[in-house]
């Protein structure tokens, strides 16, 4: 498997993820307004080596086996701070997925980490249709999706951080993507 690049937008870094990532997402994670949207596997209370389980049992597996592709984000004003994450996976309707710590909330950071790694599932792994569930109240998430073309074609239950709510799918299509180029 190639390498996974570091991408650049106009002010973020993404960084593919290492073990030495494992303090700042420890620091900017384990935190309920980040939490409480995501898959309810996440465990919480967040456990003081929550981060470097995960990164050494789960995301580096998973990225040395060509299945997942994470990257840390950092402010090119500031790239020693780790600020969020954001992922692709090759699991059924599970493509993307990204948290931001607080303090980089509404400041569109997401928008920009989500546009770079979308191009990447698309043009460099050659994808044809990008699927992202989400918990209906999350509606950063939702706006996010609206924002990029993205359509919801499904929902049902799932089981989050922060207990069962309605879960949307939403999807773009390589072809849709393209047009909005």
């Amino acid at each position: 498997m190639d390498a996974i690049p570091t991408l650049y937008t106009e002010r973020l870094i993404l960084r593919p993820l290492e073990l030495a990532d494992a303090g700042g997402i420890q620091q900017q994670f384990a935190h309920w307004k980040v939490v409480q949207y995501l898959n309810a596997l996440v465990p919480w209370p967040y456990p003081t080596d929550g981060a470097l389980t995960y990164l050494r049992d789960i995301a580096l597996p998973a990225m040395a086996a060509g299945k997942e592709w994470h990257w840390s984000m950092r402010l090119k004003s500031a790239p020693e701070q780790l600020i969020g994450n954001v992922s692709l996976m090759d699991e059924q309707d599970n493509h993307r997925g990204f948290w931001l710590g607080p303090p980089w909330q509404g400041q569109g950071l997401m928008t920009e980490a989500s546009a770079a790694v979308t191009e990447y599932w698309f043009e460099t792994l050659g994808r044809t249709v990008l699927r992202v569930p989400k918990a209906a109240p999350n509606i950063g998430s939702r706006k996010l999706s609206e924002r990029t073309g993205m359509r919801l074609i499904r929902t049902d239950e799932g089981d989050f951080v922060g207990g069962r709510f309605p879960r949307e799918i939403w999807e773009i299509t390589r072809e849709e993507w393209l047009q909005q180029r």
